[in-house]
């Protein structure tokens, strides 16, 4: 939660931008989109092409977006935004108020939790269903041609470029996982994974409310932790997956059991890392590690 006295200096800044007009002008070179996180802005990049210069308010892989604190400098940015790309289910708050502090006439918002119809208290990390991204990006899609209708026939091209070209590899990596190990019981440390665990067909063993807790920053309970150390150090599952920019004291802890009873341990991160990847890549780079670590630990 950011500060009061905070809050209230970047929404004064926001809401003299918007009295002054200063920062409503699409940039040079295109149409101004500003995605609050760069998982999204990657893909409105790719999707964009040369219609939209796009920037993402979150890009490092250290900065947690469920405590970001945004800057002035965030607020000048989005002030200015004609498309905002916001995750929504109570992730990037932040974002939605420094909207709603500089109104700009015509601008579009995509909210992908209420595209998709999830509320507060829903699993946030819908960018790790495969079936989500394709919904987002046609939404995407379809909100930069309503600002662009002129760029209609080409902006339709890059989003059949991005799902047959460069989605290819990222879905063929999860059609080969889900056929090779379907059912294969798995543990994760927080409920990032979900949506891509349950994409892949995979066995989702750790109890949701351990992983629920370590993605809020809350309590993890006694008997869930109890659970996961058995399941890790009785090999119960067959690889463990954790977010590397989240091992708290119990999820390394687990991490620790799983290495010792010969678990492989496979890492997911919450932004791109490195954050010069694209969603792909990035994406891709997972999924391999992944599928090396299901054939260790299923020996197939």
């Amino acid at each position: 939660m950011m500060p009061r006295r905070t809050l209230i200096a970047v929404l004064t800044a926001t809401a003299a931008l918007g009295v002054c007009g200063c920062g409503t002008t699409p940039a040079p070179g295109g149409l101004r989109v500003v995605a609050a996180e760069n998982f999204w802005g990657s893909i409105a990049r790719q999707l964009a092409g040369s219609t939209a210069r796009v920037s993402s308010i979150i890009v490092s892989p250290a900065t947690d977006p469920h405590s970001y604190e945004p800057t002035p400098a965030d607020a000048r940015v989005m002030a200015g935004a004609r498309l905002a790309i916001v995750n929504g289910i109570g992730y990037d708050a932040w974002a939605s108020r420094l909207l709603s502090a500089s109104p700009l006439a015509g601008r579009r918002i995509l909210n992908v939790g209420s595209l998709l119809g999830i509320g507060q208290g829903g699993n946030p990390h819908q960018w790790y269903s495969p079936v989500v991204v394709g919904e987002a990006a046609r939404a995407i899609t379809a909100d930069l041609v309503r600002l662009v209708p002129a760029r209609r026939t080409y902006l339709q091209a890059r989003l059949r470029w991005f799902q047959t070209r460069a989605l290819a590899r990222y879905d063929g990596l999860i059609a080969t996982i889900r056929a090779r190990f379907s059912g294969t019981p798995v543990g994760y440390s927080e409920s990032i994974f979900a949506p891509l665990g349950h994409a892949l067909g995979l066995r989702l063993k750790t109890p949701p409310s351990f992983a629920r807790a370590v993605a809020e920053g809350s309590e993890v309970s006694a008997a869930d932790l109890l659970t996961v150390e058995r399941q890790a150090s009785r090999r119960e599952i067959r690889v463990w997956i954790f977010n590397s920019q989240n091992a708290t004291p119990e999820v390394t802890h687990v991490n620790a059991l799983a290495r010792a009873a010969g678990v492989p341990v496979a890492t997911v991160t919450e932004t791109l890392s490195p954050a010069s990847d694209s969603f792909q890549q990035w994406q891709v780079s997972e999924l391999e590690g992944l599928l090396r670590a299901l054939e260790r630990g299923t020996k197939r």
